[in-house]
């Protein structure tokens, strides 16, 4: 049963993953037609070709490897016949790329062509792709915050401690001579639910712990409510010493690095965890959080592979908040299928990494170098900026930007982009990364 759960959640995974990627291309290909753009392709995956099905002057089909997806836009850039011959250290590359280029422009569709297009079309086509998983980012986001809900401290009591026990003890049962903890002495029961603490009504676990943690050693009075029916009591809250963490809720330290204490007040009480439904903007919130992570990630890249190679050929720790490969994904997929968390737990889990995944790619592909999207969309704007500075000092339109004079540098970016990926799946085989403990 526990194979079957694992291979369900890289199943899942994988079907989420061919989802983001077709809709990713879709986004390319909707407004490629709408601009009258012929498309010869439209795949998902590379490499070996697993069906295919030819619909008026597009094949639309399914390669074998889930690592991405394409269209085959006729005419990314000018024909030769417009560029002449290449010439230079890297003019056999260049010039195998404009013949290329030249076999996607259909005889009779000259015309119908990408680098044709004013360049604010250009953008939105080149933009679609990646607008699409943004899109979907902020769906799935939407429907865990506020469909399903995040999980959170409710005012419900779950346990009560018995006792206190003596600060940086790792005792987990009472031993005699331990006092008595406030909660229960107060008369606290698990199932109640915190109705009031000192006066102030409380709606979340968090307001309740603040207020008693503001005030050790002060006698608070509380209301419950116990099976329908409102009980008073008084809770005196012990002080306690509790290490300090700052806004993002990292423990703070000084500087010979010991931890940061402060005293708080302690009452002995946990809460019951609940679905909470949030508002509908939560999404959007949790997506601009994902797009923040993923950029610093980008820029933070050259180090964050040299510590993947680190663990690969040294044997060093895994960063848990380093990039994974397509594998990695999935086997995280699969050890959260076979968690024993509540199957709600494990749905929200998974769906959390698909929306995670849509933001990654839609952060990554707006990197503005070739092949990404983003390098597309850096042509174009560049045409455009040459294009109104010849209007505006009254010179002749330039000529279209000819991206083929990119092709070495475009190599280069491509063989880097194959060698992180590898490197990634190696370490993602051989240490893979644990979020789970």
């Amino acid at each position: 049963m526990e194979i079957l759960l694992y291979l369900g959640g890289i199943l899942f995974m994988l079907i989420g993953l061919a989802l983001s990627i077709g809709l990713h291309e879709i986004g390319h290909l909707v407004p490629a037609k709408l601009f009258g753009v012929r498309v010869g392709q439209y795949m998902i995956g590379f490499g070996p070709r697993l069906w295919s099905k030819q619909i008026g002057e597009t094949e639309y089909g399914v390669k074998a490897l889930p690592l991405g997806g394409f269209i085959s836009m006729s005419g990314m850039y000018p024909p030769s016949k417009e560029t002449g011959k290449a010439t230079g250290l890297f003019s056999k590359l260049v010039q195998d790329a404009r013949s290329a280029n030249d076999e996607t422009i259909a005889e009779g569709a000259e015309d119908r062509v990408f680098y044709r297009l004013p360049v604010w079309k250009r953008i939105i086509v080149m933009f679609g792709g990646p607008l699409m998983n943004l899109i979907l980012g902020v769906l799935i986001f939407t429907v865990v915050a506020s469909g399903i809900g995040l999980l959170q401290a409710t005012t419900t009591v779950a346990s009560v401690s018995e006792c206190v026990v003596p600060a940086g003890s790792s005792q987990t049962t009472c031993k005699p001579g331990d006092p008595t903890a406030p909660a229960a002495e107060a008369g606290i029961q698990p199932g109640d639910v915190l109705v009031s603490v000192d006066g102030e009504k409380v709606s979340t676990f968090a307001e309740a712990s603040a207020i008693i943690q503001a005030s050790p050693g002060v006698a608070l009075p509380v209301v419950v409510e116990r099976d329908g029916t409102q009980v008073d009591t008084t809770l005196t809250p012990v002080p306690a010493q509790r290490q300090e963490v700052d806004a993002k809720g990292q423990p703070v330290v000084d500087a010979d690095g010991k931890p940061v204490m402060h005293e708080v007040g302690y009452a002995g009480i946990t809460s019951q965890q609940a679905y909470v439904r949030q508002p509908i903007g939560t999404g959007a919130e949790m997506t601009w959080q994902q797009v923040s992570g993923v950029a610093s990630m980008i820029v933070t890249l050259p180090q964050k592979m040299w510590s993947v190679g680190e663990t690969v050929f040294a044997g060093a720790p895994r960063d848990p908040n380093g990039p994974l490969s397509v594998v990695g994904v999935g086997r995280l997929a699969g050890d959260v299928a076979v968690t024993d968390s509540p199957i709600l737990n494990r749905l929200t889990t998974l769906l959390y990494l698909l929306g995670a995944l849509n933001i990654a790619l839609f952060v990554f592909n707006l990197i503005p170098l070739l092949p990404l999207d983003g390098g597309h969309i850096a042509v174009a704007l560049w045409e455009g900026i040459k294009r109104t500075w010849a209007r505006l000092t009254g010179r002749r339109a330039p000529k279209p930007v000819d991206a083929t004079r990119l092709v070495p540098l475009t190599v280069v970016v491509a063989v880097v982009m194959i060698g992180m990926g590898a490197l990634l799946i190696v370490a993602d085989l051989l240490k893979p990364v644990n979020l789970l403990g």
